[in-house]
């Protein structure tokens, strides 16, 4: 009860400063809570869907491939529809991978959207509270010019205690949305590496699959009336020498 008190304390003898400040630590910490939440669910969807997509392609079996990422929404399926579709028309690798790397620069900015924000809020707050002290100071050397001598030290040393409050309020509220903007972008970075490796792969299983069965499809070249294949004139060969 004691320390609910003194927080009270402390915030009411901040002076107007302080209100700013909780409203922008109010902003930045919803923006970190729902940064989090969704970067955190991207992780696991794409992590999912890669492990069901996964054995899929390397099967050959593309048809059913295009059928799971049209029923899901998340980054891994955005990213390999782009590929799977293009696989469908042409046959060439380049072009499968300037597919998804397109698709890429779409997503790569649906997930760093609105993490600049935090760090925006954590600046805001620091410049808050120096602001709120430096009014703070001209407010108590007015009031100590026209004070009685000698009460001027305590009343300057009591109103700078005051205006130091808003100066303390703004690095609390800034220094921890400072720290949640770095794990926000480590975590943005590990998805979007997360991603490309997922490209690679993909780009991987798709040239084989496709390479595998061109080379099943392609005709075998008939023999030809007296012509004779190579395992033949090798056994002829074998039998010559050893006559």
């Amino acid at each position: 009860m004691d320390f609910f008190n003194s927080v009270i304390e402390f915030f009411q003898t901040g002076g107007t400063f302080m209100y700013p400040i909780l409203v922008v630590a109010a902003l930045g910490g919803a923006v970190a809570i729902e940064r989090f939440i969704r970067l955190h669910y991207e992780r696991h969807t794409n992590r999912a869907m890669w492990d069901k997509l996964q054995p899929v392609l390397a099967s050959g079996d593309f048809d059913r491939a295009r059928n799971l990422v049209k029923q899901d929404n998340s980054s891994v399926s955005k990213l390999l529809s782009m590929g799977l579709a293009r696989q469908g028309a042409v046959r060439r690798r380049e072009d499968i991978e300037i597919a998804m790397e397109e698709s890429m620069m779409e997503i790569t900015p649906q997930l760093e959207k609105r993490t600049p924000y935090v760090a925006l809020f954590s600046n805001i707050a620091t410049l808050l509270g120096l602001l709120g002290t430096i009014m703070g100071l001209i407010e108590a050397f007015t009031a100590v010019a026209n004070a009685n001598p000698a009460e001027k030290a305590d009343l300057l040393s009591a109103s700078i205690s005051v205006a130091m409050n808003t100066t303390a309020f703004g690095l609390m509220t800034g220094i921890p949305l400072l720290i949640v903007h770095a794990l926000l972008n480590s975590l943005t970075g590990q998805i979007i590496d997360s991603l490309e490796m997922v490209s690679v792969k993909a780009s991987n299983l798709i040239d084989s699959s496709t390479r595998r069965r061109f080379e099943m499809d392609a005709p075998k070249p008939e023999k030809q009336p007296g012509e004779q294949s190579a395992n033949e004139v090798e056994t002829e060969e074998l039998q010559t020498e050893t006559a």
